[in-house]
């Protein structure tokens, strides 16, 4: 056996290392990105919170894009596919920053974990995918675990409840569109196209509410340390989704995909030391069914691995 061959395998496993410890923060800062969200309860608006975080988060993407890029980066394959998925990702945005302003932050995030099981059953209807029996039993159980993460919101909040769960389908859409828009442009410039798109429909929604009349959807003139913490949001989300993205350079998908849960860690540690919401024994028992949920379906349709044979 040579060195170079030997030394192959290490190579191979400090990539994956790197990979899922770049993993582990980008979805960890995506729920600390949560938790100024919920910081701002009572303060603004979802609606317009998601709004200026996403007119940041375009700004910024379009600074990113004309130096990288340049004048070639500011076009629009397939636009209405790109609409789509600017939608998507919009109505996920809205249901989940308005969900975490009125729910523990824990539930909320458990609740968001529907959307690869929602995904698996889209595929089938959009897409034509057969969806296996694991993603079935895994949808079934998952929604199991969102009715008891409910149990006691939906007495106290009534339809606010089910804001998490409209975030989860706009997340499963996203990911279709996701899936027909693969290779349409690089990376960077498909996340400036999905803000080009989801910023005016988020700005339009936040008008509405302001129209509608409810005092939880008025926007009032912000404080400079809101107009801060939603910069600061779009910076923890776009930065997150570079680690993510970094990540998948270095090893598969697969490899990667079971991180997601420390989101849910962090929910927990988040929502108890800021705020005060400690989880029930009954809502970790949802908690838990969703998350087992996940891993199994990650699992059942993990590839297998073929292992090498020493020169």
């Amino acid at each position: 056996m040579n060195a170079s061959a030997a030394s192959a395998p290490s190579v191979a496993s400090s990539d994956r290392r790197a990979a899922m410890l770049l993993a582990l923060a980008g979805f960890a800062m995506l729920t600390v990105g949560d938790g100024i969200v919920k910081s701002m309860a009572g303060q603004w608006p979802g609606s317009a919170v998601s709004a200026l975080r996403y007119v940041f988060g375009a700004v910024g993407l379009a600074i990113g894009i004309a130096i990288t890029q340049g004048r070639s980066g500011f076009t629009c394959p397939r636009p209405l596919l790109q609409f789509g998925r600017g939608a998507a990702v919009a109505v996920a945005t809205l249901g989940f920053f308005l969900g975490v302003q009125a729910m523990p932050i824990a539930d909320t995030t458990a609740i968001q974990f529907t959307s690869p099981m929602l995904t698996a059953l889209l595929s089938a209807l959009i897409l034509r995918e057969r969806p296996t029996r694991a993603a079935m039993v895994a949808t079934a159980t998952a929604f199991a675990g969102v009715l008891i993460v409910l149990r006691p919101n939906l007495i106290a909040l009534g339809p606010a409840a089910l804001l998490p769960v409209g975030a989860a389908f706009g997340m499963a859409f996203l990911m279709i569109f996701n899936r027909m828009a693969a290779g349409s442009a690089p990376a960077l410039q498909m996340q400036f196209l999905i803000a080009c798109f989801a910023t005016p429909i988020l700005l339009a929604a936040a008008a509405l509410g302001e129209l509608s009349g409810m005092p939880a959807l008025h926007i009032a003139w912000p404080d400079w340390t809101v107009v801060l913490r939603c910069a600061a949001v779009a910076f923890t989300g776009t930065t997150s989704h570079l680690l993510i993205y970094l990540a998948t350079m270095r090893a598969s998908a697969a490899t990667i995909a079971p991180m997601v849960y420390v989101q849910i860690i962090v929910a927990l540690i988040i929502g108890a030391t800021i705020f005060g919401d400690f989880p029930d024994p009954v809502t970790l028992g949802g908690v838990g069914l969703i998350v087992c949920a996940g891993l199994w379906l990650f699992h059942s349709q993990r590839e297998p691995v073929v292992e090498g044979t020493p020169d």
